[in-house]
């Protein structure tokens, strides 16, 4: 699990692996990831984009940028949150993503970016 918070902006993430539907002969393993942003500030923000650093096991990096998060783009007044659960597939069994949202405040139009903290992706370790 990973949390970070910007000017306010709280942004934990938790990640699990997803056996079910991965085929590791095949070098793919999904993961998903579930996030939640909560504005503890005192200012009404909204969520405009969003923009992820994938890197596999390999070091192989991967950028992904777009507006919103899973078909949204939410208004957090203070005090408010919204969680959310989207994936990622990889070709090797471990990787991390890090990234930022672009945030504006309501009131001022003014923009930041919310730091999402490096979180593992990684299959669960077992143990005979």
């Amino acid at each position: 699990m990973s949390t970070a918070k910007t000017r306010g902006v709280r942004v934990t993430v938790q990640s699990f692996y997803l056996k079910e539907q991965s085929a590791p002969r095949e070098h793919r393993y999904r993961f998903a990831y579930t996030v939640q942003i909560e504005n503890q500030g005192d200012e009404t923000v909204q969520l405009e984009a969003r923009h992820w650093i994938i890197t596999n096991g390999d070091g192989h990096i991967d950028e992904v940028r777009g507006a919103g998060v899973v078909g949204a783009q939410p208004t957090l007044p203070p005090g408010q949150r919204f969680e959310y659960t989207s994936g990622c597939e990889l070709e090797t069994p471990r990787g991390t993503m890090r990234g930022s949202y672009q945030m504006v405040v309501a009131q001022t139009g003014e923009r930041f970016d919310a730091d999402i903290a490096a979180f593992e992706l990684a299959l669960p370790l077992t143990l005979n």
